[in-house]
């Protein structure tokens, strides 16, 4: 099938600028996009291409809607100052939409797109491409091109890869689709390929531990909390997936529990693909919630009794959360358990920020472009919620239009 990881993408692609943004009254900036992005990537992150994101972060969702895409719905991840991930009409998964919108215009332009098709080996030298071999069930053959882009994503699913970078992730779940195995990494070894920032790898702190489902963090940035088995919040939910996830990993059985009521079910229509699946836990109270968890109820009622204060004050006294958009005092009353899970590595190919990729002789390899969690240096050590779609659209395009001047 087509898609990749950016069939599970749920919660929103990142945008400064857009006329969604307008419509809602939004107000946000090239400006505020980039700082948000190089302060939740801990600074490592590399500046011009962080640069190149922010500016055509607009472009890219403006040239989506032009296509047929539906991004009028715009929401908060974690890391953001401002509400600036963009997702469909009541805040629907995105990813698969995407996905679908870009697979019909291919189908519409008559695009060749070859399935269960496998790419073994580029051709050409570390001066430039040639084309790729490619392996199918009935044999192996060569494409002849003056141009190639790599977009096969990232390495979570390959724990022994992800092991030999950052040995504390041996044994840990991914969110992954299993196709995610970096296999780039052997294939483009002829090449002396230049890669940076392999060790940061990012766990994404909502996965059930039960299937390594990873439930949006749309979800807490529509209001949800986290609560731990002695029903105590623990942690800003909006703090960057690293510092959450650390935070989980310190409590009792190294999983929490997000926890939300009926509003919050009813402003994002992704819920009900969880509860439709059977993963939320439910009570029609506060206490039966608590009950069915297992959780103290008198500890829990208490913690959404001060959450609650705070929401109405504006202040979290707790953990400081800014953006707190909704009181959970509608009942039903919901929980999910959830815990760290690999989800993005932030390490990759280098590139320019015309896609190029580089050796590492500092040369760009004539030809031979690259986009998406298969490259490294734009997210740095962590990669805020809504940064991939960004990220793979805005220089997939790039990527294409290099690609296709190359060539004339």
């Amino acid at each position: 099938m087509v898609g990749g990881n950016t069939k599970y993408a749920t919660g929103g692609l990142n945008a400064a600028g857009t006329t969604s943004q307008a419509d809602l009254g939004i107000e946000d900036s090239i400006d505020i996009f980039y700082e948000d992005t190089m302060v939740g990537g801990g600074n490592i992150n590399n500046p011009e291409l962080v640069r190149v994101l922010a500016e055509n972060g607009a472009g890219t969702v403006e040239w989506l809607k032009g296509i047929g895409a539906d991004l009028s719905d715009v929401g908060r991840m974690a890391g953001a100052s401002v509400n600036r991930s963009h997702r469909p009409t009541g805040g629907a998964p995105v990813g698969n939409h995407i996905v679908d919108v870009l697979y019909a215009k291919a189908q519409e332009m008559e695009i060749e797109i070859l399935l269960e098709s496998e790419v073994i080996a580029l051709l050409g030298d570390a001066t430039g491409v040639t084309g790729v071999t490619v392996q199918t069930n009935s044999g192996n053959f060569q494409i002849d091109a003056k141009a190639v882009i790599i977009a096969t994503g990232g390495f979570g699913a390959n724990n022994d890869l992800v092991a030999s970078y950052d040995p504390a992730l041996k044994g840990y779940g991914t969110t992954n689709h299993p196709g995610a195995t970096g296999d780039v990494i052997a294939f483009g070894a002829a090449f002396d390929l230049a890669y940076v920032d392999m060790k940061e790898v990012q766990t994404h702190p909502t996965v059930m531990p039960s299937n390594n489902y990873m439930i949006t963090e749309a979800v807490r940035g529509n209001g949800a909390i986290l609560v731990n088995r002695e029903g105590l919040r623990f942690v800003n939910e909006l703090e960057t997936r690293a510092v959450v996830s650390d935070a989980q990993l310190a409590q009792t059985g190294a999983s929490g529990f997000l926890l939300f009521d009926q509003s919050v079910r009813e402003s994002l229509s992704a819920i009900e693909g969880y509860y439709n699946k059977g993963f939320l836990v439910e009570g029609e109270t506060v206490e039966a919630l608590a009950a069915n968890l297992g959780v103290d109820p008198t500890a829990l009622v208490q913690t959404i009794e001060t959450y609650n204060g705070y929401v109405t004050g504006g202040v979290d006294e707790a953990f400081g959360r800014e953006d707190m958009p909704r009181a959970l005092s509608v009942g039903p009353y919901y929980a999910v358990e959830v815990a760290p899970a690999i989800h993005h590595t932030m390490g990759g190919l280098v590139i320019t920020t015309q896609a190029e990729v580089v050796n590492n002789s500092g040369d760009v390899i004539k030809g031979l472009y690259a986009a998406g969690e298969v490259t490294g240096g734009v997210h740095g050590n962590n990669r805020l919620g809504g940064n991939a779609l960004a990220d793979i659209t805005t220089f997939g395009r790039i990527a294409g239009e290099m690609a296709a001047e190359s060539v004339k």
